[in-house]
């Protein structure tokens, strides 16, 4: 590699194999952002722009208890983290009930133009709490005993995986497989399922839109600030509108390429920009901004070739 950071030969395990496995982590949690964003398209047929920063709510949020900013004391992580994900779907609880709801029976795009009054109420709000951007640390930065052992780390491909990331890869599988035993065995579940592919049927045989409605809003709002939780910590400087203006577009981008009609393939979109994202970077070094072309020429290729995804109907 040169001084100018043109790589000027391939190297399989800098080019190839720990972008893979980087991306895989980083595009699993654009895939919780995007699992929201079709969630609520499904429900409502809306496209949600404060879905990423119900993350940045609970991101701050969890800052502030862990750092006792909030009540004077600080608070151990995973507590810290909690209030942080009530606080993020208390934002989209409010979204619902405040803005949603009162314009539920207006043109979809008065809703769409709603929602980005919300992303930007909620940038000025916490700009006016937050005026300073903070670092959220690591997972494991204050963990004791058996999260310092050496023997707990893991190794994949001659890329050593952080205990950060062996927490998102546990997170994503207790919310993939809390999600198929919520839709497929729970009678909520079932309902949102018959709400997203037939409303006004769904309400003639009982069936509350409202109600479906609040609670899809709740889970998007959860899924979102569990995303914003596990993007922040230890990747750097946290502030109003982060998650947004780092995952949004992204997270777009992976309802878009899975399906924008499909919640597997939001994830599995989710997965593939986030693979596709550090292989631009680490492949394309004289060009900086290289991961957010790559975004944008996925998200414009998809529409002009497949708008319906991967595993979608067209939208």
């Amino acid at each position: 590699m040169t001084a100018s950071g043109i790589v000027l030969a391939f190297d399989p395990q800098i080019q190839f194999y720990t972008p893979i496995v980087q991306g895989f982590f980083q595009g699993a949690v654009y895939g919780l952002i995007g699992l929201g964003i079709v969630l609520l398209y499904k429900s409502n047929r809306i496209f949600n722009f404060a879905q990423a920063e119900f993350g940045t709510v609970a991101a701050l949020v969890a800052y502030g208890c862990l750092n006792g900013s909030f009540f004077g004391f600080h608070m151990p992580y995973a507590v810290a983290a909690l209030f942080g994900v009530l606080a993020g779907t208390l934002s989209a609880v409010l979204t619902e009930r405040l803005v949603v709801r009162p314009l539920f029976d207006r043109p979809r795009v008065i809703l769409l133009v709603g929602t980005v009054g919300v992303l930007l109420l909620m940038v000025a709000v916490e700009g006016l709490v937050f005026q300073e951007l903070r670092s959220l640390p690591a997972f494991n930065a204050k963990s004791k005993g058996a999260f310092q052992d050496p023997a707990f780390t893991a190794t994949f491909a001659s890329y050593r995986v952080s205990w950060q990331e062996m927490l998102i890869l546990l997170v994503l599988i207790i919310l993939a497989l809390g999600s198929v035993a919520f839709f497929r065995y729970t009678a909520t579940g079932t309902a949102i399922l018959a709400v997203s592919q037939e409303p006004t049927a769904a309400a003639v045989v009982g069936i509350s839109v409202s109600r479906i409605s609040l609670i899809t809003w709740s889970i998007a709002g959860f899924l979102g600030s569990v995303a914003g939780l596990l993007l922040s910590p230890g990747g750097g400087l946290i502030g109003p509108g982060t998650v947004t203006a780092t995952a949004l577009i992204a997270g777009f981008t992976a309802a878009v390429l899975g399906g924008i009609t499909s919640l597997p393939g939001a994830f599995v979109g989710g997965v593939l920009i986030g693979i596709l994202q550090r292989l631009a970077g680490a492949t394309i070094t004289q060009f900086p901004g290289s991961e957010q072309v790559t975004v944008g020429l996925v998200l414009l290729v998809v529409l002009l070739i497949r708008p319906q995804g991967l595993l979608g109907k067209e939208a």
